[in-house]
């Protein structure tokens, strides 16, 4: 028989209801209290990802010295000076949240220029030296299937962080990196960065006009 609570939901509703509060209150209060794991990713992937911000600025490339996948020791200011337009990003290999992002951009890219990708050097630092040995960006390179425009370096903790600075990414920890993709079309003209992570479409947008003048 169902008593009922004047002016109320039937006393075993509410009772229901009660005890589905203090069961949500304890799964609560045991989560809270999990160790943070300190090895977790802080890369936070959103559903809805923020628009992409486009700007321009000069940056002056560093003549410094880092390591091709071929294992070639290289002045970067000369890899990228060879009159080609010019994509560029920084990624690790270990990464499992922004790096695939951006590299699948570009490899998406890459398939959409298709004979005249190879018009455009596409360029990628690993923010991670330590790790990312020549032979693992080879094997990086080839789970995007990078084509002979497309080139990976690695090389000291030192130059790598040069050349983060000098192109305004550098965060501290690779942990803390930003989607970032860069883009000048031409040497000694501006570069454009966009901030966040650029769709293949924005960035045929950026490359597309200069490339159909070549």
């Amino acid at each position: 028989m169902e008593v009922t609570v004047k002016g109320s939901l039937p006393l075993l509703v509410v009772e229901v209801a009660c005890a589905a509060c203090l069961l949500a209150s304890s799964v609560g209060s045991i989560a809270d209290e999990m160790p943070a794991d300190p090895h977790a990713h802080h890369h936070m992937m959103m559903q809805a990802p923020p628009t992409v911000a486009r700007s321009t600025a000069n940056y002056a490339v560093p003549d410094t010295m880092l390591v091709r996948s071929d294992g070639a020791h290289v002045s970067f200011a000369h890899e990228i000076d060879d009159g080609r337009p010019v994509l560029l990003d920084f990624i690790y290999t270990t990464c499992t949240t922004i790096c695939p992002v951006l590299s699948q951009t570009f490899a998406e890219v890459q398939k959409r220029l298709g004979p005249d990708a190879a018009k455009v050097r596409m360029v990628s630092v690993s923010i991670d030296p330590e790790e990312d040995t020549p032979s693992r960006l080879v094997e990086y390179a080839k789970r995007y299937h990078a084509g002979d425009q497309w080139s990976f370096y690695t090389g000291t903790v030192a130059a790598s962080i040069q050349v983060q600075r000098a192109f305004d990414v550098y965060r501290g920890d690779k942990m803390n990196h930003s989607p970032i993709t860069l883009y000048r079309p031409a040497p000694g003209q501006r570069w454009v960065r966009l901030d966040g992570f650029a769709t293949p479409d924005a960035v045929m947008g950026e490359v597309h006009t200069q490339v159909a003048q070549k």
